[in-house]
């Protein structure tokens, strides 16, 4: 991939220097938004005739880039759904931009290690109601994975990636050959073959079905995955997890909590045994408004009396010795000894004392 932070892709986008899983982060010239590119090459081998042919087709990638943008065309305006803009052929690269806002990835959340039950229910409603909306529209997602979740700043969860998820399976469809029906064994065994090198064994995108019953059947891996801290199958290799997911026996539901049962029945090899968008996210809305009242840290009892005296000498209070009595320490205090209102008449009392004294000298010296 021949690009570089800075440099303005498929005439808009002009790329940062922040990566983001296998996509890149850019500036939208046009609107000034943040979106997320991802750029999928475009195998010569993808032409009319075949994986066999040897001259390729100058014409396929922006027939692809058609394909893919008219998905965006149909996709609902719902709250929790990030909007996908257009994909655009430009060489020999399918570029697909998707909004982006402020926010982390569920990847990084989840990386972290589980999520509490409630935060994990919370993230699953608004996924749902996501969902909800485009199965209503009469389309299905494909691509519901830590991935193309994002958890805003206020806490809210939106579901991105159609955009990007589509012409993945566009691309690995069409390297399996053209046909008019059903895939033959071959076709089948090369889109497999292109898949597992595209997507890799991420869990939320190998579910047995298509439409909204593989949505669900994702969901219920990701609830797993944010309750537990990894995937219900083994990721180590694409064939074991494979055949896990063939065998309908995930993990022990022993970390989900209070989601267990929600989540048992979202696993379910049969689509018909799974429940709707719509039934999970009434059953989360019902958890939810159930969970109990966050711990608050209980307030510290005031201390008993006696209070034991702390180690070390006494500092004496100025004023302690003339409160009990002591006139042998009142001198040093900076408070008077008698009550301020008795000053007054002993004052005068003194002075007429000293009067009649001076009198009666005056008296016997002059007789």
């Amino acid at each position: 991939m021949r690009v570089a932070p800075g440099q303005v892709v498929a005439g808009r986008y002009r790329l940062t220097d922040r990566p983001e899983g296998r996509g890149m982060l850019a500036r939208d010239q046009q609107t000034g938004d943040q979106v997320l590119l991802h750029a999928l090459e475009l195998p010569e081998l993808l032409v009319p005739g075949g994986p066999s042919a040897v001259d390729p087709d100058p014409a396929y990638g922006e027939r692809i880039a058609r394909l893919v943008s008219s998905v965006a065309e149909d996709t609902p305006d719902h709250p929790r759904l990030l909007r996908p803009v257009e994909a655009v052929a430009e060489e020999d690269l399918l570029w697909v931009a998707e909004e982006r806002p402020p926010g982390r990835a569920l990847a990084e959340l989840t990386g972290s290690g589980p999520l509490p039950p409630y935060r994990a229910a919370e993230i699953a409603a608004d996924l749902a109601a996501a969902l909800h909306a485009l199965h209503r529209a009469g389309q299905a997602h494909g691509n519901v994975s830590p991935q193309s979740v994002v958890v805003c700043e206020d806490g809210a969860a939106l579901l991105g990636g159609l955009l990007s998820g589509a012409a993945e399976e566009e691309l690995c469809a069409a390297l399996g050959g053209p046909r008019d029906a059903a895939p033959t064994p071959l076709q089948a065994r090369r889109i497999l073959d292109a898949r597992s090198l595209l997507l890799g064994p991420s869990t939320e995108r190998w579910a047995l079905e298509t439409g909204p019953a593989g949505d669900c059947w994702a969901l219920g891996v990701l609830l797993y995955r944010m309750l537990t801290g990894r995937a219900p199958y083994p990721e180590d290799d694409l064939p074991v997890l494979l055949a896990a997911i063939r065998s309908g026996r995930p993990g022990p539901l022993d970390g989900c909590g209070p989601l267990a049962p929600l989540v048992e029945r979202l696993l379910r090899p049969d689509p018909a045994a799974r429940p709707g968008a719509a039934e999970i996210r009434r059953e989360l809305a019902e958890l939810i408004g159930g969970a109990p009242e966050p711990r608050q840290a209980r307030p510290q009892a005031p201390q008993e009396l006696p209070v034991r005296r702390p180690r070390g000498p006494l500092v004496r209070h100025p004023g302690a010795a003339v409160r009990r009595g002591r006139p042998d320490l009142a001198q040093s205090g900076t408070r008077p000894a008698l009550p301020p209102a008795l000053l007054g008449p002993l004052l005068v009392a003194g002075v007429l004392a000293l009067l009649v004294v001076a009198l009666v000298l005056v008296v016997s010296l002059a007789g």
